[in-house]
């Protein structure tokens, strides 16, 4: 985990702005200034300077009077998501798992205390859970990938997104104690992988496995969800977590020999 600069740090407000304009053009995709300037309580004239600004830059676009995201952002997203070597190499092995599982694979990183779906593979027979490349989860501690990077990050950081991002009880089965997540975590550490029994959404389960760097650090987590029916018995608990520790120990040796 990388560390976070500290809070208010040098932050310049202007930017600040044109931050929250852009997350509101992702979430409602067309807005008009009006309605910006009414949702964000600000100045019409000052929500319109950043709409200028941007679409000068080419970053969004106007159509029928709304302002949307500019197709840059996916060349961005693209350089993004193969900048690093890692990602690239997940990709086969995650596909390879999916296909034998008939599942829903993932591979999850930490970034800022959230959980990043970097890689995603959907086997024959996987559910939808919501999760889609990029896609942002402020729940490591409801979750099996979240849970297993955790487990194998130092302490201190543990605490930091603990801090950040809280314990927030999204099913009956959610773990909202911090006592009761770091005994969780050591039983992971033990085993080596981790488990999810709908403590993030009803009816679905998952198991989830840390994969290190050649420096021993966490740098993603391999995981496989589906519906509960189907993750149960000895196959949840023991042939799964196999399966994906067979996967995890193939890509670690080709991170350390790359």
């Amino acid at each position: 985990m990388a560390p976070d600069l500290g809070e208010n740090e040098n932050e310049v407000e202007a930017v600040n702005k044109t931050i929250r304009i852009l997350e509101l053009l992702r979430e409602h995709d067309g807005v008009g200034v009006t309605e910006l300037a009414d949702r964000l309580g600000w100045p019409k004239s000052t929500v319109h300077n950043h709409l200028a600004t941007l679409r000068r830059n080419e970053y969004i676009v106007q159509e029928d009077g709304e302002y949307k995201l500019g197709l840059r952002f996916l060349e961005l997203g693209e350089f993004v998501k193969d900048r690093n070597e890692i990602y690239t190499l997940v990709e086969p092995k995650i596909q390879e798992l999916a296909a034998d599982l008939g599942e829903r694979v993932q591979f999850v990183v930490e970034e800022h205390g959230d959980g990043v779906y970097v890689r995603i593979a959907t086997g024959e027979r996987a559910v939808s859970t919501g999760s889609r490349l990029g896609r942002r989860r402020s729940m490591l501690h409801a979750t099996a990938a979240g849970k297993s990077i955790l487990a194998f990050s130092p302490e201190s950081e543990v605490h930091r997104v603990i801090e950040r991002k809280g314990l927030p009880e999204l099913t009956a089965n959610t773990i909202t104690d911090e006592e009761e997540l770091f005994a969780a975590l050591a039983e992971v550490r033990e085993r080596g992988y981790a488990f999810n029994y709908e403590e993030h959404i009803e009816g679905l389960r998952a198991v989830a496995a840390p994969v290190e760097n050649e420096s021993d650090e966490v740098v993603g987590a391999i995981s496989v969800a589906g519906p509960a029916h189907r993750m149960r018995g000895d196959w949840f608990t023991e042939e799964l977590p196999d399966s994906i520790l067979g996967i995890r120990n193939e890509l670690e040796l080709d991170i350390a020999y790359k």
